[in-house]
């Protein structure tokens, strides 16, 4: 949430509740306007694997997981979703479904437990892209 948050607003808020929330955002790319559909799910919703979770996936065009590079778990949990979000989503079309994975918190490197170049390796391997970010900074 922090991130879809700063990306929204441009501004940090570092608490969040445990809720999950659709945002709309125009955005003016290359001259061109763009309308977001955001769908933010917190992790503790994301354990489903069931309807839900694939009405989610079919909802989307695009996915962005974020990981805690602080949180060894969270990464943990990357390979799992992809490939369910890979077999649901990529089962019904031949055309590849753009999935980024994000490692938040790089400010907080000083916690780090997952490597900048194991989320690389994990993004390759799956044929994602990859970034790492700090929502805060």
């Amino acid at each position: 949430a922090a991130l879809t948050v700063r990306f929204l607003t441009r501004r940090f808020i570092g608490e969040y509740g445990d809720m999950e929330f659709i945002y709309s955002h125009n955005l003016t790319m290359d001259g061109r306007e763009i309308l977001f559909h955001i769908w933010d799910v917190p992790s503790s919703q994301q354990a489903e694997e069931g309807s839900l979770e694939e009405k989610r996936i079919q909802w989307a065009d695009s996915f962005v997981l974020v990981y805690s590079i602080c949180d060894r778990a969270s990464f943990n949990i990357l390979p799992l979703k992809i490939q369910f979000i890979k077999a649901t989503k990529e089962g019904q079309s031949q055309e590849k479904v753009p999935i980024i994975i994000v490692g938040n918190k790089r400010d907080l490197h000083h916690q780090r437990v997952v490597s900048s170049e194991e989320g690389r390796l994990l993004a390759l391997s799956l044929d994602c892209g990859f970034y790492e970010v700090s929502a805060a900074e």
